[in-house]
């Protein structure tokens, strides 16, 4: 009966060896993920740095950051080349970018207003 009792004990000790590393890998893939989403904010190299930390890390957090500042990139820079219209639609869009940056940074995946769902429909070439 004692030997019974053991291997429960043993097997108890395992299992929470096991749950314990599984919850350092999940911290560690879900602040990795955060690292790779506020990168992808950080001008287009940070979105390609962003995008090659993702081929290793990849999250559905990741993804749809990536997706939301890569649509923030093609915006600004399609709108540059509107004068003074698209120029001042840029600030807009700056705003966008921060609000972004900042919902990444804290964790969440909010989109951004307007145009926000139009990227997560049209960029779903990044999963």
């Amino acid at each position: 009966m004692q030997y019974h009792s053991m291997e429960k004990s043993k097997q108890h000790a395992r299992s929470d060896t096991q749950e314990y590393y599984e919850n350092i890998t999940k911290h560690k893939s879900y602040t990795m993920a955060k690292v790779v989403s506020v990168v992808s904010y950080l001008t287009l190299i940070g979105w390609l740095i962003a995008m090659a930390l993702y081929g290793k890390h990849k999250s559905d957090f990741a993804s749809f950051h990536l997706r939301q500042s890569l649509g923030l990139i093609i915006t600004g820079a399609l709108l540059a080349f509107i004068p003074l219209i698209g120029w001042l639609m840029d600030v807009g869009v700056c705003l966008a970018w921060l609000f972004a940056l900042y919902h990444a940074a804290q964790g969440n995946q909010q989109k951004v207003p307007f145009l926000g769902e139009l990227y997560q429909e049209h960029l779903d070439f990044i999963k």
